[in-house]
């Protein structure tokens, strides 16, 4: 049997699927209630909470954006700013792999928390050896 995770990072995939209630969004909305219950700590790095932000302005407007991130941390998820070991580590995967940097930011993230990366994105499937996904 797996264990059962202590902790979750989100990247902007799963996010934005919850928001615009996409398949996933049911799953991950059950992640998030059942986090907030236990207690688990969830996280998410500003610069996939900034790509998440980018998405919804281009879509609705600026002021939609804010409300948006505004929410996420209504949620429990805390952002992360990423100091300089986070950052090499993204770097390391983007200079590895076909992924985008953000995604590499949402796996360094989920790498040094040693928590499950929450997501949906093909993207990772290249790193799943590397860390605890779950898919969504």
């Amino acid at each position: 049997m797996a264990a059962k995770p202590r902790m979750f990072v989100f990247d902007s995939w799963a996010i934005i699927a919850y928001f615009e209630d996409e398949p996933a969004g049911q799953k991950i909305e059950e992640i998030i209630i059942d986090a907030n219950e236990r207690e688990i700590p969830m996280w998410m790095s500003v610069v996939n909470a900034g790509e998440v932000w980018y998405i919804v302005a281009r879509q609705t407007s600026p002021s939609e954006a804010e409300s948006t991130i505004a929410e996420l941390r209504s949620l429990g998820i805390q952002l992360d700013n990423p100091d300089w070991k986070a950052t090499r580590q993204a770097a390391a995967f983007k200079s590895k792999h076909k992924m985008s940097y953000a995604d590499a930011f949402a796996a360094a993230l989920s790498m040094q928390k040693n928590a499950h990366l929450v997501t949906g994105d093909n993207e990772f499937k290249q790193v799943e050896k590397e860390m605890k996904i779950l898919w969504v």
